[in-house]
């Protein structure tokens, strides 16, 4: 019984240090996202569309790499 008694303030003390350690991470991201320069919502808009077309580019791109493979097979495969 006296050890089951000595173990308990230990591991209320265990949890409140994890607690803690919890708390001052979400204390710390909190900090963090204050600092972050947000764009403007002109600059969001920018940045989207430029992403968007550069998906649009690449999509076209590897869509005619892909075609151009698979005719490429379909000749080997002729053969």
């Amino acid at each position: 019984m006296a050890n089951k008694e000595k173990n308990v303030p230990a591991k209320t003390e265990k949890k409140a240090k994890k607690q803690n350690k919890i708390a001052k991470f979400f204390k710390e991201v909190f900090g963090e996202v204050k600092k972050v320069t947000w764009p403007t919502p002109k600059e969001l808009v920018s940045y989207t569309i430029t992403v968007i077309v550069f998906i649009a580019i690449f999509a076209v791109v590897i869509g005619l790499l892909d075609l151009a493979f698979g005719q490429g097979l379909g000749l080997l495969a002729a053969l």
